[in-house]
């Protein structure tokens, strides 16, 4: 058994897959199936380690922010380059949350996070509060408000 992530693209799940496989470290596309005309149907790319599947499967079936590949780094330079390759042609939501140019959600965050949003409760409404402030996150500013609380 296994269990892997499954997107539906109207066109464009083959340039979706190269950006990613480019973008996220240790990813690769590992195959494509194509049709009768050489177009990508299927899509199978692991995005360390995530398996993933994306199929062109026409028009129909948007995507939705209600589910978003999520992205845990250590750096501020990883979510700065994640932030970046994915945002470019797309949109930028709060709180770390993005929309790439393929419609697809995404979530960059810190490893920290969780530990910054435990703890005493006015650590944890301080960083909330910085949190709901920003679109990417910036993790000096989000342990400041944790430091400063």
């Amino acid at each position: 058994m296994s269990v892997n992530t499954f997107l539906w693209f109207d066109a464009d799940a083959e340039a979706a897959a190269e950006l990613y496989a480019a973008t996220v470290p240790n990813s690769r596309i590992a195959e494509v199936t194509r049709q009768g005309d050489g177009s990508a149907f299927i899509i199978t790319l692991g995005l360390d380690g995530q398996a993933v599947t994306l199929m062109n499967g026409g028009p129909g079936h948007p995507h939705s922010d209600a589910a978003s590949l999520q992205v845990i780094v250590d750096t501020q330079d990883e979510i700065d380059s994640l932030w970046d390759a994915l945002s470019e042609g797309g949109t930028p939501g709060p709180c770390g949350w993005l929309t790439d140019r393929f419609g697809v959600s995404w979530q960059v965050a810190p490893a920290v996070l969780p530990k910054l949003m435990s703890g005493e409760p006015d650590r944890v409404i301080a960083v909330a509060t910085a949190l709901r402030s920003m679109s990417k996150l910036d993790i000096a500013a989000l342990q400041q408000a944790y430091d400063q609380a």
